[in-house]
């Protein structure tokens, strides 16, 4: 491990984040509230810090493999508790630091998770800070410094492997990293302003309409309202919430490659997309044939049902009703939904729906080995045979997200008096970066203990981070390097 080179990276990302906090003080003179304190401290405090971290590993530049996970975990906890800086300030927001840092750690993750109660009297530089960082959180601050730290002699392939999601990390979608990143980037925000135009033609202010397009394209789920998109109610917008969600879902490597060969079918020859769409679909069905079976429970089953079926399944988060009040086993099914999560590459969070379909397969082949044991069979998607490497790295993962869930449900509940219903919603809307949860945090967390909320906000990093990221931090074999 290369000290000297960890702290200058590092120190370049939050110098880069700095200015971030100039576009809230820019909304905030728009609108003309006085916001300019929280702000100027925090951009101050993160920009001096990490000025003082870049001189402190001066000199170095080799970027060796390995380093990239310090990097990347030291920088979204680093952005986490800096990016705190202005909520903690803020007056009108009148939240500790531990609540400050559990906001802007679930926005930076895409989490959603909210102690704030309030948001409709919030001033608007305020909300725009967080929606903005959860844009920024959901493709990843580390690839868009990917394509800027080439240009000051630092490699960026580790950091890009590090903190990209799914089980393979090292495709590519160009031959440079660098133009990978800059790839990646233009498609987010292409993405980003055409639902935020749709958003507005549908009937939102502009204002309105940008920051719940950051949310819906990072599937976030954060809102500049206490009623979420609920407050609206508007038919259009929910169809379009729902449409930008299942986009933002698929792989945005996917994205790139139908954009540039302009083939659209390439969407439907991806087993992956088949699968996810596929849940959505299964997921959408049962929820309204419940709600349908109780009708005193929804005025629009099929509306309200196939919104939440995809928000909650995609780990977006949005609420246009509290759905942890529905009847029969419909709210369970809505959070088991977000386990799977969105594909690989994309901005949702969950285990992925690559990996369920390998472990389906894999399952498969168990079977027929059983019926036939001599046979030889192959776990395939498509045509292009899954190497064992891959399976059993899946497997890995799945094991230790299992585990980890667990000891994170047990622990929650030995440090409190919550229920299991609680504790259990809690840890897997974390956990899954999804946001609202069943029991005392079906609206938000502040009730929360603080010991609780740190808990829950490790399992938010192990969930962005896809576990392995910041667990292989905790073994001794990486420090021994």
């Amino acid at each position: 491990m290369h000290l000297a080179v960890i702290l200058k990276v590092t120190g370049i990302l939050l110098t880069l984040f700095s200015f971030v906090l100039v576009l809230p003080v820019a909304v905030g003179a728009l609108y003309g509230e006085h916001t300019y304190a929280p702000f100027g401290w925090g951009f101050g405090i993160t920009l001096v810090t990490g000025l003082l971290l870049m001189l402190a590993g001066r000199g170095e530049h080799e970027l060796r493999s390995g380093d990239g996970f310090m990097i990347t975990v030291l920088f979204y906890l680093g952005l986490g508790l800096f990016g705190s800086i202005p909520l903690f300030l803020a007056e009108p927001v009148s939240a500790g630091f531990t609540d400050a840092a559990f906001e802007s750690l679930s926005a930076l993750t895409t989490t959603g998770a909210t102690v704030i109660v309030g948001l409709d009297d919030l001033p608007r530089s305020i909300l725009f800070y967080r929606q903005l960082l959860q844009w920024f959180g959901g493709m990843g601050i580390i690839v868009l410094a990917v394509a800027i730290l080439p240009m000051l002699g630092i490699g960026g392939m580790q950091l890009y492997r590090a903190e990209s999601p799914g089980p393979v990390k090292d495709n590519k979608l160009t031959p440079r990293i660098t133009e990978t990143a800059k790839a990646l980037w233009y498609l987010y925000l292409g993405i980003t302003l055409l639902c935020a135009m749709c958003y507005w033609l549908a009937g939102m202010t502009p204002f309105d309409a940008l920051c719940h397009s950051f949310s819906t394209v990072a599937i976030g789920g954060f809102s500049t309202h206490d009623a979420s998109l609920g407050y609206f109610d508007n038919p259009t917008i929910e169809a379009i919430a729902i449409v930008f969600m299942v986009i933002a879902g698929i792989n945005f490597g996917l994205h790139f490659m139908v954009l540039n060969r302009k083939n659209p079918l390439l969407y439907t020859q991806d087993r992956e997309v088949r699968a996810y769409l596929f849940v959505l679909a299964i997921v959408s069905i049962v929820v309204c044939s419940l709600l349908v079976r109780h009708p005193d429970s929804s005025a629009s089953p099929f509306r309200e049902g196939i919104f939440q079926a995809v928000s909650i399944a995609t780990t977006t988060g949005f609420a246009t009703t509290n759905f942890s009040i529905w009847p029969s086993v419909a709210p369970v099914i809505l959070l088991f939904a977000a386990f799977a999560g969105g594909c690989a590459g994309s901005t949702a969070g969950g285990i992925k729906i690559i990996r369920v379909l390998l472990i389906y397969l894999q399952g498969s082949r168990e079977i027929k080995r059983l019926i036939h044991p001599n046979g030889v069979f192959h776990v395939k998607l498509g045509q292009q045979k899954v190497p064992d490497r891959v399976i059993e790295a899946v497997w890995g993962f799945f094991s230790v997200y299992v585990i980890a869930f667990l000891t994170l449900v047990s622990l929650v509940m030995y440090i409190s008096n919550l229920d299991f219903l609680t504790a259990f919603s809690a840890v897997g809307a974390c956990l899954n970066n999804l946001g609202p949860g069943l029991g005392d945090v079906a609206e938000n967390y502040a009730g929360l203990s603080a010991g609780v909320k740190w808990a829950l906000m490790f399992a938010m990093l192990l969930g962005r981070l896809e576990i392995f990221t910041l667990l292989v931090l905790f073994t001794p074999a990486f420090w021994r390097r």
